[in-house]
């Protein structure tokens, strides 16, 4: 979680919401609106989809909106629970909403100041969150496990929700590569960045025992990605990184034979396909992040986690992991 996520000021009361409102923000439609804030990554979209599908059983006849990146916008589509995206970059400016517009506002963020100020300023009629200063719920405790975490405080307010209903459509057209390992090499920090050579060790061996083997990331991440492939001895060709879009993406992952992948995104999505994966653990602690039960072993040591989340260099839970772990791991899954 967030530092944002773990904190337990007060906010200061807010202001009604002044800002103008931005023509990127969906217009009424006639019916009562409920907005989920969690401006943050793809992995923590997944980990809120059990809420936001409880959300949505709870209200079928209202609109419910998520607000986060425009980038997410592909993803928020294929949780069967989300209307529309409310483009939202972080908690540094207003929500670009109309004041007294939304009926129920849900605090998926966090139980920060930040994220209850942005959320208290829009006047909304109800407010779903942590316990607070003006705000009614459970208590919030530190290392709960993601989807626990957001499926119970719904629940705690009366909308049941089902951790491990988390699972996404699949995007039109499917997979680009059915049948591929995918191999994702990026992460959002250095923390979570297991070594290229590794990556490249594994790739290799797999490879020559007749895999597809293709390599995913970011546009900025692809210079890594074109690393792995080369150190690998794979051709450019196999590097799909920075190549598809978000939702092409997903497809992919959901069809994948096997995924493996550091703590990221793309972990998230093999657990919402039920794909079959390799986790590659750092600085954060499967207990708070870890795959729902199913086709995925999860790789660390936690004995020698640090647990920087935003340090430049590996965590040392992360790098005790060897290419021989890993690739007894993919046997396991019958990939070898």
């Amino acid at each position: 979680m967030t530092p944002e996520g773990t904190s337990t000021t007060s906010a200061r009361p807010a202001p009604e919401q002044t800002a103008t409102v931005p023509a990127s923000t969906p217009a009424p439609d006639g019916r009562p609106e409920i907005l989920a804030l969690r401006a943050l990554k793809l992995g923590d979209l997944l980990v809120a989809v059990p809420a936001l599908k409880g959300l949505r059983r709870a209200f079928p006849e209202h609109r419910i909106l998520y607000a986060a990146q425009e980038w997410l916008r592909p993803v928020i589509a294929l949780t069967g629970a989300v209307d529309d995206l409310l483009p939202t970059h972080g908690l540094d400016d207003p929500l670009p909403v109309e004041h007294g517009r939304i009926e129920i506002a849900v605090n998926l963020h966090g139980n920060g100041a930040e994220s209850r100020g942005r959320l208290e300023a829009i006047g909304a009629q109800r407010r779903m969150g942590y316990r607070a200063p003006g705000w009614d719920g459970p208590r919030w405790h530190d290392g709960a496990l993601e989807r626990e975490r957001w499926a119970s405080l719904v629940s705690w307010h009366g909308v049941p929700a089902d951790p491990l209903d988390c699972g996404l459509l699949v995007p039109e057209g499917g997979s680009p590569a059915p049948g591929a390992v995918v191999i994702h090499v990026g992460a959002a920090y250095g923390s979570r960045l297991w070594p290229v050579e590794r990556f490249a060790a594994v790739a290799r061996v797999l490879a020559d025992s007749g895999h597809r083997v293709l390599f995913t990331g970011s546009e900025k991440e692809r210079p890594r990605a074109l690393a792995v492939a080369d150190a690998a001895g794979l051709p450019e060709d196999s590097v799909a990184a920075g190549r598809l879009t978000l939702d092409r993406f997903a497809g992919l992952i959901s069809g994948a034979a096997l995924v493996i992948s550091a703590d990221t995104g793309a972990a998230h999505l093999a657990s919402a396909y039920a794909r079959p994966s390799v986790v590659l653990f750092g600085p954060a602690p499967p207990s708070a992040w870890g795959p729902p039960p199913g086709p995925h072993t999860v790789l660390t040591d936690e004995s020698v986690r640090v647990g920087e989340t935003f340090s430049p260099l590996p965590d040392p839970a992360l790098l005790a992991v060897t290419v021989e772990q890993v690739l007894a791991a993919a046997a396991d899954h019958g990939i070898s």
